[in-house]
Formats: structure tokens, sequence, C-alpha cells
């Protein structure tokens, strides 16, 4: 057999069972070898969309998601969705073909060293040499990409390797589960002591716990300890409901969307222990610390990374939900402090989700979070590009279970939103999916309209439309700065979409938010819908209330 039928039988060994691509000829003998396979060769308009696709499958199963793209250009183009990957510890697979590397007969034509480009953005880079390695060298990347922290792992199959010929008595290697380690004993303790010490405990669940593994043990904590927490903007949803009407938990005392002065900081500030649950310092910072502010307990997989905003004063190393269930095991029942910030909640919550109901027309972030949150039920998924409408959606959209707000606060790129969503829609074709995008954000990777219509998904596109890059023109407002060179035009939306098979939908007023969605996940198929934003409430809220509640306590 030829060596890229070995390599495909390595994938499918390791349980692989799509492929997101823009092959080139350098791959040609991959794909022809997925001809024979199992695996479904996925086209995507351009690579970065296929490197996010494979990057959320990545993030919702916790089993790397594969992409594929040719030599030079077309592995250059991946390089955004590897760091997206990379520092939102999503495990991928990137595979890229490469010229031949016995002979040289193009010269250097195309030649770029993807290995070295790809070395900082990944786990691991590295080229296939030889066509005997390609079982050791898939199950050595499979492993690696998923263990923890997670991440993307880039392979190079060059024409030759690829079309060699091997002995058919290689064998792929069998795949084995691995149990992550426990932490220790004295450091469980430590923890406990502290916990049982503190006057004002908070937890806090970061971006590692939204792991798809994890959900029970985190609700499961809660439950035991009663202490009540609020997450980052990548931990919304984690823990599940817990004695509230609405599905949620009366625990919650929000998100930490910006890094200080809002509302929950509250009760961040005034905590003097923060428990901090799978953080990880990829995300802006949900909080800073300082010589004067709480104690902070790391839990983690992994240990803690010393910055100059997060120095944990203790550490709990090692499997998350283990270590969880141990330490509610020490403290479960001896914290007689445990709901001293509770009381903060009403007011925290009351004043953050304020004015979501409001009629003004544009729409204002808020009534679009809020309407957004209407249409989708517990399990229903909302992917997130990047923009201003992240932060409203971060601070207002209350989440009931985990990942089902995907949001990326790590390399925060734009573009993603769209290829998140249809992955979404691909894995749960039974749930009710959304990609909520800027103007600017979608037109980033519109064209993969057309791969959405093609893999016939049920797939809601709602397009946030302010005719410019709203959160660098806010930024430009907030620091005095000319309101210059950030605006653009805009295509006809509706006609956008029926262009590419979908249907296009227009919202005219602030009632007609939420029927026009129904309508829309009532239809079925791909469906487009554009709504007006009013973001007038960015400087109204996000700097003169907030700037003013701090002046008020210093009072």
């Amino acid at each position: 057999m030829k060596a890229s039928d070995l390599f495909v039988k390595a994938l499918e060994n390791e349980g692989v069972d799509r492929i997101f691509a823009v092959p080139g000829e350098e791959n040609l003998d991959v794909v022809e070898s997925l001809r024979g396979s199992s695996i479904q060769l996925i086209l995507t308009r351009h690579e970065q969309s296929a490197a996010f696709m494979a990057a959320t499958h990545g993030r919702l199963t916790g089993k790397p998601g594969v992409c594929m793209a040719t030599l030079g250009p077309g592995a250059l183009n991946l390089v955004t969705g590897a760091a997206y990957a990379h520092l939102g510890a999503m495990p991928m697979i990137l595979i890229t073909g490469q010229k031949a590397i016995m002979t040289a007969r193009q010269a250097r034509f195309q030649i770029v060293d993807i290995v070295a480009t790809m070395k900082p953005l990944t786990k691991a880079s590295r080229q296939i040499v030889s066509a005997a390695s390609i079982p050791t060298v898939v199950r050595e990347a499979f492993r690696l990409a998923a263990e923890e922290r997670p991440g993307p792992v880039h392979l190079e199959l060059p024409e030759d390797v690829a079309a060699e010929m091997v002995p058919d008595h290689i064998t792929v290697i069998e795949v084995h589960p691995v149990e992550l380690p426990t932490a220790q004993d004295a450091s469980l303790d430590r923890a406990a002591e502290l916990l049982m010490a503190a006057k004002r405990p908070l937890v806090m669940f970061g971006a590692a716990t939204n792991r798809p593994r994890l959900e029970g043990e985190l609700t499961d904590f809660v439950r035991r300890t009663r202490i009540p927490f609020f997450n980052t903007q990548m931990g919304k949803g984690t823990v599940a409901g817990i004695g509230s009407a609405d599905g949620g938990t009366e625990l919650w005392m929000g998100t930490a969307a910006l890094t200080e002065r809002d509302y929950v900081h509250e009760a961040i500030d005034k905590a003097d222990l923060i428990l901090a649950i799978g953080h990880d310092t990829v995300e802006k910072p949900p909080f800073i610390m300082g010589t004067n502010g709480p104690k902070v307990i790391h839990v983690g997989y992994t240990p803690a990374i010393v910055e100059q905003v997060f120095f944990p004063n203790a550490e709990v190393v090692g499997d998350v939900g283990t270590s969880l269930t141990r330490l509610a095991d020490r403290v479960e029942g001896k914290l007689p402090n445990a709901a001293a910030l509770v009381p903060l909640r009403e007011g925290i919550l009351r004043r953050t989700l304020d004015r979501a109901t409001e009629s003004r027309f544009p729409l204002t972030p808020q009534r679009i979070v809020h309407d957004v949150r209407e249409v989708m039920p517990a399990d229903g998924v909302v992917a997130l590009d990047n923009g201003m409408y992240k932060i409203w959606f971060a601070r207002c959209y209350r989440t009931r279970s985990a990942n089902a707000l995907l949001l990326d606060n790590a390399l925060a790129t734009m573009g993603a939103g769209l290829p998140s969503a249809m992955m979404a829609a691909l894995l749960y074709p039974e749930r009710r999916v959304m990609a909520v995008c800027g103007d600017g954000g979608f037109m980033m990777n519109s064209q993969e309209l057309e791969t959405a219509v093609r893999l016939k998904l049920n797939l809601v596109v709602l397009i946030i439309q302010d005719d410019a890059y709203g959160m660098i023109r806010w930024k430009q407002a907030v620091d005095d700065f000319a309101d210059w060179g950030l605006t653009f035009g805009n295509p006809d939306f509706v006609k956008y979409a029926e262009a590419y098979g979908a249907k296009g939908r227009r919202v005219g007023s602030a009632d007609a938010l939420v029927p026009t969605l129904e309508a829309a996940f009532r239809e079925g198929g791909v469906q487009l819908v554009t709504v007006p934003v009013d973001y007038a409430e960015n400087s109204r809220v996000l700097v003169e209330e907030l700037r003013n509640r701090v002046v008020e306590e210093a009072l």
C-alpha cells in the first residue's frame, strides 16, 4: 500500500470522521486515500475556516479536529487557526503538504518553511520523512494534542513520502485511555485550610473548566460547598442549574467580561479568598491581583503561570474534577462563611442586566442579547465572532450548560464565529445553533455560507450591523481621538444570503427580532438575519456608568 493509505488508516485509528480542507496538488495522494476511507472530506472555501472548524471540533468534543491544506500559501492560511487553537487550548491536528524532499525538480517554487513557521503556534510541528514512521508520528501527534494543556499539532507530509510504497505488515498503533494525574493530599489540605479560614470566599471558573468532561464535577462542587461563584468569559456555563427557576443558579454572581470596575467586581473586590478553578492567563484578566487583594488558590490541570496580574498563594495541580471532589470532601459542612457574598448578587445582576427590554430602534446590545436568549433553549449553541457585542453577551447572556456560548477571549480573532457555528451545527444537528457576528467579522469568512448550504446545515446567522469596526471605533472615542478611518459599506445582506442559496431576513423594528429568529429556526436550513445596533450604550454603560460607580464608592 501507499504511505498515504497508511496515513489515512492511522487517522481512522484515532477516530477521525471528518477532515476540513482546501487541498492542493501536494495533497492528492492523501485525497485519493481518503476517497476509499470512512473519513468525510469537507471542502471549505478558505483554509482559515477549515482550521477554525477543526479547532471548534476539539473544543466541543475534547478529541482533536483535523484540517488540511497544501504547502506555502495554503499552509500559511492555517496560521491564524493554529494560534486560535493554541491560545484557546483546543486540540487540533493540522496537516500540510510539501514538495518532494528527495528531489527538487521545481527548485524553491512555493516552498516556505512551514514546520518552522508553525513551531511557536503549536505544541509540536514535524515533517514526516519516512513512511515507516507514520503510525508512531500520528499516534504521538494525537496524544500530544489532546493531553493537558490541549492544543494544535502540525504534521507536514511531503508528496514523495506520501506516494512511497510501504509493506502491508506495517500497522497502526492501538489507542488506549490515559488517566490524568491526581493532586497531592498536601496541596488539597492547604487549600481546605485556606477555604475554611476565609471570611468572604468566592469561586471563579476559568477557561479550562469548559472541557467537555467536567460539567458534573463543577456543579457538584458548588452544590456541596455553597460558595458563590463567577466566571471568566470562556468559563461561562460550566455549572448547571442549582435551585433556580430559570435553570440557572442562585449562587452565580456574574461574568468578569471586563478586568475591573464592573458590577461583578463588587464581589471580587470584597472577597478575601478566590478559588480560581481552571484559570488560563491567556484570557483577558478577570481581575488584577495586588498585594492588598484576596488570597488566590489555583486549581488546574497544570501549575499556574505566574503573571504580573496573577500569582496564586497556593495551588492544587491535577485532574480538576477529581481535585474538586476531594476538596469538597474536606470542606463540606465546614464553611460557616460560604454565603457571605451572596447578598451582593441581586444588585449586581439587576444593574448588569438593566435595560434588556428597551424598545429603542436600532436595538441596544442589551436587547439583542435578551432576545437571542429568548429564542435559544438550554442546550442551544451561540457562537460569537469577535467585536463589541462579545462584551455584552459575556456580561448579560445567561448560560445553562457548558459550551452553550462559544466565544474566544484568548486570541480574540475576527472571522471565527461562522465556522465555529457550522462545526456546532454538524455535531449537534438536533439543537438550535446560531452564529452571532458583527458585519466586519462576518465578511472576513462570509464565503463559508456556500459551505454551510452545501452541507445542508440548520443554522441561523445573526449579523449585528453598524457599518464599522465598532469595538475599535468605540475605543477611538474613549481615547478622545477623532472618529475617522473605521467605517465601511456593506452589501445588501439579504440578497447576499440569497446568492449563496440561503434565506435572508431583515429586522425592521425592536419587537421584530424574536419573531424573525423564531421564523428562521422553524423554516430550517441556512438563515441569515441582519439587525442594526445602537452602540451608544457602549459609552453610557461601559464608560460613564461604571466610572460613576467607582466615584460613588470612593465618596
